[in-house]
């Protein structure tokens, strides 16, 4: 099963989930926010519903949000609607797909990096994507630092169609392959009780 007809699938059940750490997930947007500036251009992947987006876009001038699943984009549109937000423009699109509007400022994304093919490839595309002294902000699993019994859990849901593709690193591999696509660490750590969902700011440093 490809990722775009996994998360189609998973839409619906995805949107009526509640953020199980709804705290954890407001400090990591707060955090986000004092990098974020008026006159920014904020490319977003992995967008899902569009919730992240549009808590963000008054931050900020115009938000890209991207997403492989038509599914999830529908919810985001409907949300779009419904809170009236005017410079969020949500696009069906790979993660590692030329998106329209680049260099961008900032780039975020929230549990993507664990979700993708390649993740060297991911990041050297994505620091292509920023304009030099922009930032990209992420949130990510780290699936090595978590119990031992998740890998083969997820093994096992994934052989019943239960949960997609996923890489596993460490918070330590991460940043080293922060590092070996050219990016400057700012700033890491966690929010919440979940020390394995890796936050990090990273630059693109400045020519």
């Amino acid at each position: 099963m490809d990722n775009a007809r996994f998360w189609d699938r998973a839409a619906t059940k995805y949107a009526a989930s509640p953020i199980k750490d709804a705290k954890a997930y407001e400090d990591t947007l707060l955090k986000a926010r004092r990098y974020l500036h008026a006159d920014d251009h904020l490319l977003e992947v992995g967008c899902g519903t569009g919730t992240t987006a549009l808590k963000l876009a008054e931050s900020v001038r115009h938000i890209t949000a991207t997403d492989v699943s038509p599914g999830m984009l529908a919810f985001a549109h409907r949300k779009k609607t419904q809170a009236q937000v005017d410079n969020v423009t949500f696009l069906q699109s790979e993660i590692m797909a030329p998106v329209a509007g680049a260099p961008f400022d900032v780039i975020f994304g929230s549990s993507i990096l664990h979700l993708v093919d390649d993740l060297d490839a991911t990041l050297a595309h994505l620091f292509a994507q920023l304009k030099p002294g922009g930032y990209l902000i992420t949130k990510t699993a780290c699936l090595k630092n978590m119990s031992v019994l998740i890998p083969p859990m997820i093994r096992v849901m994934q052989f019943f169609g239960k949960a997609p593709p996923v890489l596993t690193f460490s918070t330590d591999m991460l940043e080293e392959a922060f590092r070996n696509a050219g990016f400057a660490l700012v700033e890491t750590g966690h929010f919440g009780k979940n020390r394995s969902a890796h936050f990090v700011v990273a630059q693109r440093p400045p020519e």
